[in-house]
């Protein structure tokens, strides 16, 4: 059920302003069509999304002096976080790692 300030919130257009803001979590221009990105890729990659995980974890990290400062960190952090998941979600199925 909706409340009445979610209803306010979303006609005033105010969480999708934060929405948009957050270039770390939900960029905007990565969910098209109501699929993220991300999802597409790690069906499109199968046992191979773990290192699209690391290679975007070291771009980030290499790049953040001489692009976005912090926020290529925080972007480094979100896609360590992801992997993270990936690997406790497998270890929790298998008891191990990957192949």
């Amino acid at each position: 059920m909706i409340t009445r300030m979610e209803k306010l919130r979303e006609a005033a257009g105010v969480d999708k302003k934060e929405k948009e803001l957050d270039m770390v979590n939900s960029p905007p221009h990565y969910n098209q069509r109501g699929v993220e990105a991300i999802d597409a890729i790690r069906a499109a990659t199968d046992v191979g999304f773990e290192y699209y995980l690391q290679g975007n974890i070291m771009k980030y990290l290499w790049r953040y002096r001489y692009k976005n400062g912090v926020e290529d960190l925080k972007k480094a952090e979100w896609y360590l976080k992801a992997l993270i998941e990936e690997q406790e979600s497998w270890e929790g199925k298998s008891n191990g790692r990957r192949s």
